[in-house]
Order: C-alpha cells, then structure tokens, then sequence
C-alpha cells in the first residue's frame, strides 16, 4: 500500500514531505526543472516503502495511505502513479 498526495497539495508543493522520505519518491524536487509547472507533488507507488513518514510533517494534510485515501480524491492515486508513467 502506497502512500498518495491528494488536492490539498495544489498550489502549495511544500518540499517538507520531500526531505522526510527515506527512499527519494516524492517528486518533483525543488530543484527539478518540472517543479516549476508541477501543480503539486507526487510520490512514486512503486518505490514508496509504506513508512508514512511524510504524513506529519505535511502541512496541508494532503497525504493519504492508499485506503485511507477519502472518496473525492480516489483519483489522485492514478494521478501520482501517472507523474511516473506507471
């Protein structure tokens, strides 16, 4: 079970989530020439190791273990795995 960045996220893109993530999967990066026109951020399903060390420390509540995931934001789990051509 993956985690997903759900709507909160949009227009926000705050990097918190990206330096608490042992594994490197949430992107794009400050640093990263897509941040820019991104709208939010992302994290890759398949290399997220489900550690949910990203939760706390967003600070839009946009972060959702795939079955927690509420019902109006079902969709951002294709979203985050279609940033990553999964």
């Amino acid at each position: 079970m993956a985690y997903v960045i759900a709507e909160p996220c949009i227009g926000t893109k705050d990097s918190a989530c990206v330096d608490a993530c042992p594994v490197d999967c949430i992107h794009p990066k400050k640093d990263e020439n897509e941040h820019a026109e991104a709208k939010q951020l992302f994290i890759d399903p398949v290399e997220c190791i489900d550690c949910g060390a990203c939760v706390p420390v967003c600070p839009v509540s946009a972060i959702f273990a795939l079955d927690d995931l509420p019902e109006q934001w079902k969709s951002y789990a294709a979203t985050n795995a279609a940033y990553f051509g999964r």
